[in-house]
């Protein structure tokens, strides 16, 4: 599970927000220390929850397909718009 380049840029902030949402031990600067990096997201979850990684990996990897999907998805709406005009 590794985020997409396009991804990092344009969503990374709200990445982060989710995530901490879901996991309120972690800060801002290890989440920046990742770089978006969902691996080292799971053991840096490991290490505060003290539970396996895979424990978070599900959620997680959920966090960052709905931004991916987002992503998708307004690729397709502006291609769509490009054709009609």
């Amino acid at each position: 599970m590794s985020m997409n380049t396009n991804i990092a840029q344009g969503k990374w902030r709200e990445i982060k927000g989710e995530i901490q949402k879901a996991w309120g031990k972690l800060t801002d600067d290890e989440l920046e220390k990742t770089k978006g990096d969902a691996k080292a997201i799971a053991g840096i979850l490991q290490q505060k929850y003290g539970r396996a990684e895979e424990d978070f990996s599900e959620k997680l990897g959920s966090i960052f397909s709905r931004f991916e999907n987002t992503r998708e998805r307004a690729t397709e709406n502006f291609k769509d718009t490009l054709k009609r005009v």
